[in-house]
């Protein structure tokens, strides 16, 4: 088994930053994704990296405002969020997948397993 716990999220004004982390109970090499989901709205993958760090991805939604980055060393895997607005609020997660090739494809059901989620809430 493999569990993931998410930290750093909280209430933030427009224009600020956010940097989340995500720490693995284990080493491992698995492709890691940052998802969110806003009330009574679908899961949306934000971004993901594959397990040696040296292929990312983005959604246009964050590209430019958004940085993935992993410490295999620390067993974590850090999403750093500037620029925040509103439409970012939502409960973010992280997960990891067995296949680097989830990283290709932001479908949450390429991913086994799943942290509890931080809230991240981005208001004046």
């Amino acid at each position: 088994q493999l569990q993931l716990v998410e930290s750093g999220g909280g209430l933030v004004q427009p224009g600020g930053s956010l940097r989340l982390s995500c720490v693995a109970s284990r080493f491992t090499y698995y492709a890691i994704g940052w998802f969110r989901q806003a009330p009574e709205k679908e899961r949306e993958g934000v971004s993901c990296i594959s397990g040696s760090g040296g292929n990312t991805n983005y959604a246009d939604s964050v590209k430019g405002r958004f940085t993935i980055s992993r410490d295999n060393a620390k067993k974590t895997v850090y999403l750093e969020m500037n620029s925040l607005n509103p439409e970012d609020t939502a409960v973010y997660y992280c997960a990891a997948a067995r296949s680097n090739a989830a990283c290709g494809r932001p479908d949450s059901s390429m991913y086994d397993y799943w942290g509890q989620g931080t809230q991240v809430a981005v208001s004046s």
